[in-house]
């Protein structure tokens, strides 16, 4: 039996505590974006090294930010380059427990593959006993990895959830918990039947997992409220955590609202509304109503 060997004080600030999930983990691919969503522009940076700075300044001003503590927020997930680098002489998982109280979780997915079959598989991951090593070494606590959903093919539904377990168990084998995310496209077609094909496949998996094994599971807001709530109660599951998918966040807040038991790992949602332009007063006041915003729909 593989018992879970984490950090057991965070295990409990997961599994009891009031909050939600920052997800701080844009990489490579959307870091362009997230900067432009903060005002930056691509003739900010002539290097990916230089872009990376730039977003490492981004995410340390939310971490740094007064606004930003454990008293709301449960956990963060952070890109590879985050991890490595340093928030006020600390390293940033150690500071956002330590500083925070605030639960570190890394982004170990390569991206995604070229759609087949209704969905992106994550690409390979070659390196990734490596990186999970790396992550124990750096405090983090769990591990998550992405794929996405476009349509509601069973076969290819199917081979989503496998990939998404085979990796989790690698992770659960290192002594992380899995945030598990098999997104749906919130512009699905037929969105309904892709989550009903997605629920059968995850209860599968997760009635087989071993007592002392837990997963996270990160998932799309569903058509159908409470659609989820037989997982939120399974007792392999640490916790059902929601991507708000591209929905802007007053929606998004909405639709988890009226699902109870389910709480936000939001990203574009949570940075909404933050500019590099503002002043530090601003930038503390728009993202304290945000994070507000977004506990008080995780609440229910």
């Amino acid at each position: 039996m593989n018992k879970f060997v984490g950090n057991e004080q965070q295990f409990q600030k997961i599994k009891t505590q009031p909050g939600f999930i920052a997800a701080l983990d844009q990489s490579g691919g959307s870091t362009p974006t997230a900067l432009h969503g903060y005002g930056v522009e691509k003739d900010a940076w002539s290097s990916d090294e230089e872009m990376f700075a730039l977003v490492h300044q981004m995410r340390s001003r939310v971490i740094t930010s007064p606004s930003f503590t454990g008293e709301r927020i449960l956990g963060a997930i952070l890109f590879e380059n985050t991890m490595d680098r340093e928030i006020e002489g600390q390293p940033t998982a150690d500071y956002l427990w330590s500083v925070k109280n605030v639960v570190p979780f890394l982004k170990v997915d390569k991206g995604l593959a070229e759609e087949q079959s209704g969905v992106r598989m994550m690409k390979p991951m070659p390196q990734l006993d490596s990186l999970l090593q790396r992550a124990v070494a750096k405090n983090i606590f769990g591990a998550k990895m992405r794929s996405v959903i476009a349509h509601a093919d069973a076969a290819g539904i199917q081979a989503i959830v496998d990939q998404q377990f085979e990796i989790a168990s690698q992770i659960i084998a290192a002594g992380l918990v899995p945030i598990v995310e098999p997104e749906v496209d919130i512009h699905c077609p037929d969105k309904a039947e892709a989550e009903a094909l997605l629920k059968k496949g995850l209860a599968a998996q997760l009635d087989q997992l071993p007592e002392g094994q837990f997963v996270m599971l990160k998932l799309t807001l569903p058509n159908q409220d409470d659609f989820y709530a037989d997982f939120v109660q399974h007792p392999r599951v640490l916790k059902v955590v929601a991507l708000s998918g591209g929905y802007a966040r007053d929606e998004a807040n909405a639709i988890l609202q009226r699902n109870h038991g389910v709480i936000a790992s939001f990203s574009r949602a949570l940075l909404e509304g933050l500019s590099a332009q503002q002043t530090d007063a601003e930038f503390d006041a728009m993202l304290g109503a945000s994070i507000q915003s977004i506990f008080e729909a995780s609440k229910t």
